[in-house]
């Protein structure tokens, strides 16, 4: 038989998973005797009780609010928001009764309430058999589907099923048994089975029924005006017959709801009203220890669901990242993983749960953090703007520093550069030179310095007229026998055009200072090298 192009068969070597080890889901008996008397506790009567139906109702809630995003990772590694034709269209909605967000709360109700969540897909008729695209999802009973595993070890469901049942239009109503690949089962801890998970509930349930026992003593408590009952008692004595009468007389007339009327009797009968345990009085104490350990298994901190009070010096952020990660982180990477798989959603391309809209900040802090991250060069100011929904703005796209900042890789190689960081290695390797030999460096500089002021008279010398430009040459060559041909002709060029003004403030000078041959004999003398090696 095919549903949806998929063959749906029965297969007679199917073992169904043991129920017994479904223990759990067993109520016991609140005391001996009960369940002769038709007295019951139901999980159904446990879930109204306030704690445990608010832990549910938070983890739930939260959950549903947190949109499916569809996300590729680039080659550098950051996921950015897609779209995709296969996967958007049950992303967005996910069957035709049911809300996105609906359709995740009832996922996640399923599983904590049952410890087994049973999500059956629906594909399209394209492709080869069973490889159509899944084109909706439907949450089913949990009551309903049986897990069976073949001899061979495949993994099967038997799906029980309705008119009522959650289950799509056109599907047969008795029993069918559908291969793995058409259903997507989340679990809680596997404690018996790989393939049965045990729900929060069940740890919960006896603190659960004890607060259940004692919020019914005390409203059988208050309905009885706050009186516990007492004795009736006649000092001259009765007989069995009268005491049952007068006993069925006060119970009829002076309970259930007419407690506080005027009693008229004879005898000189006397009511003595029972006096408050004082255990009684630590009924809030003893409620909210059973509170506290219905939120231990599903790692809600008391005070997210009204209990106690918030720890001193935790804000509402981190009350926030505490309770995502201990209640809410485990719950979403398994769906994440599990729709990523069901749907056959291939890397580069993962389905997120965008917590954007549970960790939402108060515009103030939110603020602050976006301003950091932009002028710490993590976003761009376009980003940034996108938080508070405001447009782009133009050079909005482009991470902004100051002047004086620098990459990482620059600064390692700075010396190559920077002057400043070049003296200061030159400098460094100066002091590892021979004093001696440093001291020879330091007069080769101040020789440097005549250089300059003998080469400065000759060109003045040669602008003034007083020497020619050929025998300026020749001493050039002579005195400084490092300056190179082409630097002499551009020297001696540049000469010419020095008015006599220029020529004329230092000419008896350079007059003395070329006058005689001893004098440039003085001066190559000078300039010869005096290092000491």
């Amino acid at each position: 038989m095919k549903v949806f192009g998929l063959s749906i068969t029965r297969e007679k070597a199917l073992e169904a998973v043991n129920h017994v080890r479904r223990g759990w889901m067993r109520i016991l008996e609140p005391f001996t005797g009960a369940w002769q008397k038709n007295v019951e506790e139901a999980r159904g009567d446990l879930l109204t009780y306030p704690t445990l139906y608010a832990c549910i109702m938070r983890i739930s809630s939260d959950i549903g609010k947190l949109p499916f995003s569809l996300r590729a990772r680039d080659s550098n590694g950051v996921w950015t928001q897609v779209t995709n034709n296969a996967y958007d269209p049950v992303l967005n909605k996910p069957n035709g009764f049911q809300t996105p967000a609906q359709f995740r709360e009832y996922w996640l109700l399923t599983k904590l309430i049952h410890g087994n969540a049973y999500i059956l897909k629906r594909r399209d008729n394209r492709g080869s058999e069973g490889a159509g695209n899944v084109r909706e999802l439907y949450v089913l009973d949990p009551e309903r589907v049986l897990p069976m595993v073949s001899d061979s070890g495949a993994v099967f469901y038997q799906l029980q099923t309705d008119k009522i049942n959650t289950l799509p239009p056109d599907y047969p109503a008795d029993n069918l048994i559908v291969p793995a690949s058409e259903i997507i089962h989340d679990r809680c801890m596997t404690i018996h089975h790989p393939l049965i998970g045990v729900p929060p509930l069940a740890a919960a349930h006896w603190p659960a029924l004890k607060n259940m026992k004692i919020m019914r003593s005390a409203t059988e408590f208050f309905a009885n005006n706050a009186q516990p009952g007492g004795l009736l008692t006649a000092p001259a004595g009765m007989n069995e017959e009268d005491a049952k009468a007068v006993q069925e007389y006060w119970n009829k007339e002076f309970s259930e709801g007419k407690s506080g009327k005027v009693a008229i009797i004879g005898a000189d009968m006397k009511f003595t009203p029972f006096a408050m345990k004082s255990i009684d009085a630590q009924m809030v104490e003893q409620m909210r220890y059973g509170d506290e350990q219905i939120c231990q298994p599903f790692g809600i901190p008391p005070f997210k669901v009204g209990i106690g009070t918030i720890p001193a010096g935790l804000g509402v952020d981190g009350i926030n990242l505490m309770y995502a990660n201990d209640a809410l982180q485990t719950h979403i990477q398994h769906m994440e993983d599990l729709l990523d798989d069901g749907l056959a959603i291939k890397r580069p391309l993962g389905v997120e749960l965008d917590t954007e809209p549970l960790l939402r900040m108060d515009e103030s802090k939110k603020a602050e953090i976006a301003t950091k991250l932009v002028g710490g060069m993590i976003d761009t100011p376009d980003e940034g703007r996108r938080r508070f929904n405001r447009p782009p703005t133009a050079g909005g796209d482009t991470l902004w520093g100051q002047n004086q900042d620098y990459p990482l890789g620059m600064l390692a190689n700075r010396a190559e550069w920077d002057p400043a960081m070049r003296r200061s290695s030159e400098s460094h390797q100066l002091d590892k030179i021979d004093p001696e030999v440093q001291s020879g460096n330091i007069q080769q500089e101040a020789l440097n310095g005549a250089q300059v002021t003998a080469l400065q008279g000759i060109i003045f010398a040669v602008a003034a007229g007083n020497l020619d430009p050929a025998t300026a040459a020749a001493l050039i060559r002579v005195a400084f026998p490092l300056v190179t041909e082409d630097q002499i002709t551009d020297m001696l060029e540049n000469a010419e055009d020095l008015t006599p003004q220029d020529a004329d403030k230092s000419a008896a000078e350079m007059r003395t200072f070329v006058a005689t041959q001893k004098a440039i004999a003085a001066m190559k003398k000078a300039l010869e090298p005096a290092h000491v090696v």
